[in-house]
């Protein structure tokens, strides 16, 4: 949860609050809302999978334990970055 690049932000970004709906995102200044339907690897992932975020860079985030990878701009606007993935059967 530590960001370690130069030139990051010194806080560390917060899980406030899960629902059955997605989760609240405390980051810097503002908090974002990841609803399950646009970011399904959440949706089945234990508590402290999606807990375990990581800010590397001031526009990228990690979940280690789940191996995703987002930019805050696909957090902020969702619509412009449709679903690559697909959960495997």
């Amino acid at each position: 949860m530590k960001s370690e690049a130069l030139g990051s932000s010194t806080s560390e970004p917060e899980v406030t609050h899960i629902s059955q709906h997605g989760f609240w995102l405390l980051l810097a200044d503002k908090e974002l809302f990841l609803p399950f339907s646009e970011f399904p690897w959440f949706k089945e992932a234990p508590v402290s999978a999606i807990l375990n975020v990581e800010w590397p860079q001031p526009h990228h985030l990690y979940w280690p334990d789940l191996d995703v990878d987002l930019t805050v701009e696909s957090i902020e606007h969702p619509e412009q970055f449709p679903l690559v993935a697909r959960s495997s059967a």
